[in-house]
């Protein structure tokens, strides 16, 4: 849960923070380039048109408080897909609206407002609440897509404006520095692509090759202790290409005992995409922190690993690939098969239009 300003008794009663630290002052000039943007369920987003039109109007959104508040775009796009993918491994009910970022009614009025439905810009901001207004009608509405958007900005725009005061105002906002690592990853996947239409997702090996994989998620391994094994055993020959599944941006990249020469691709649903065992890296178009795209060749099939670094040979030619949920705090194995197959699936599909 994101963590509120510190405010004491003291200070919440006092008449002086109606010039809070986190008011910012409405702008005129918005009231007059949109009106207030009312939040109805999303339709058609289980269709590509759709999504891409949910897509259009979320960049309309982040474009307009980008220029109120000088926050790039790409940077609030990653607030809002980071609070997104939270909802979905948290398993909370996703609510109406455009915008994924939400405040309880103790953190948009301020803990010790009386009206938990306050949308009163100056009793707000007595009690030291993040509400504000977004769009110029002269409320600040928890409903409003452009007022939650909006209230974060301004909270982050208080504490500056470089790269370094953005860092500091995310983790005094969700006091964890997980959180500030992903928006930041985020942020530069969205930045390097300049589009929200990000969601595509490849097959891990080229459909052309010589491959066969079945579902291996969670039987026992025996190689460095008892444990399960967290994901999909692709067998294919040496040198098979090895291909990203998606937008992402490559976390790690080495050596580890278990998955011998393996990469780690964080992708924009917070998910880590773990390629193992691999006979070397493409090195000439990735390195650790580079930004990947669906198909993108990343190293090739091979047998290393259970063992120090280079070793190679202990068990047949495969890709081990697995994925791995981040809830903030943590993260979990889950089968990657079905969504191998959903890929493998869509992509060809793909090629045949």
């Amino acid at each position: 849960m994101a963590a509120f300003p510190s405010r004491t008794l003291a200070a919440a009663l006092c008449g002086s923070l109606l010039m809070s630290s986190i008011a910012v002052r409405p702008s005129p000039s918005f009231a007059s380039a949109a009106a207030p943007v009312s939040t109805p369920a999303p339709s058609g987003q289980s269709s590509a048109g759709g999504m891409k039109a949910v897509f259009a109007e979320r960049k309309d959104l982040f474009d307009k408080v980008s220029a109120l508040t000088g926050i790039p775009w790409y940077e609030l796009a990653a607030i809002d897909q980071y609070e997104r993918t939270l909802q979905l491994a948290k398993k909370r009910p996703v609510e109406v609206g455009r915008i994924a970022i939400q405040y309880t009614d103790l953190q948009w009025g301020g803990m010790l407002n009386p009206d938990h439905e306050d949308t009163n810009i100056q009793s707000i901001r007595v009690f030291g609440g993040f509400g504000q207004d977004g769009d110029g009608d002269g409320l600040a509405d928890r409903r409003n897509d452009i007022d939650r958007l909006y209230s974060m900005a301004a909270y982050l725009q208080h504490k500056g404006s470089s790269a370094e005061d953005m860092r500091i105002g995310l983790w005094d906002y969700y006091q964890n520095t997980r959180s500030v690592q992903r928006i930041e990853q985020f942020a530069k996947i969205y930045a390097k692509f300049d589009t929200l239409d990000l969601h595509e997702h490849s097959f891990v090996m080229p459909l052309g090759s010589d491959y066969t994989y079945r579902d291996t998620w969670g039987a026992s391994r025996g190689w460095g202790g008892h444990r399960i094994h967290e994901g999909t055993d692709l067998f294919a020959s040496y040198g098979v290409p090895v291909r990203s599944a998606a937008y992402g941006i490559i976390e790690i990249m080495g050596w580890n005992p278990y998955g011998g020469w393996r990469i780690g691709i964080r992708d924009l649903n917070n998910v880590y995409h773990y390629y193992a065992h691999l006979s070397g890296f493409n090195k000439k178009e990735v390195k650790q922190g580079d930004i990947v795209k669906p198909g993108q060749v990343i190293g090739w099939v091979g047998s290393s690993g259970y063992g120090k670094p280079g070793t190679s040979g202990k068990f047949p030619p495969h890709l081990h690939y697995g994925l791995y949920r981040d809830n903030g705090l943590t993260d979990w194995s889950f089968d990657p098969y079905p969504y191998l197959r959903k890929w493998e699936r869509e992509e060809r599909l793909r090629r045949k239009k």
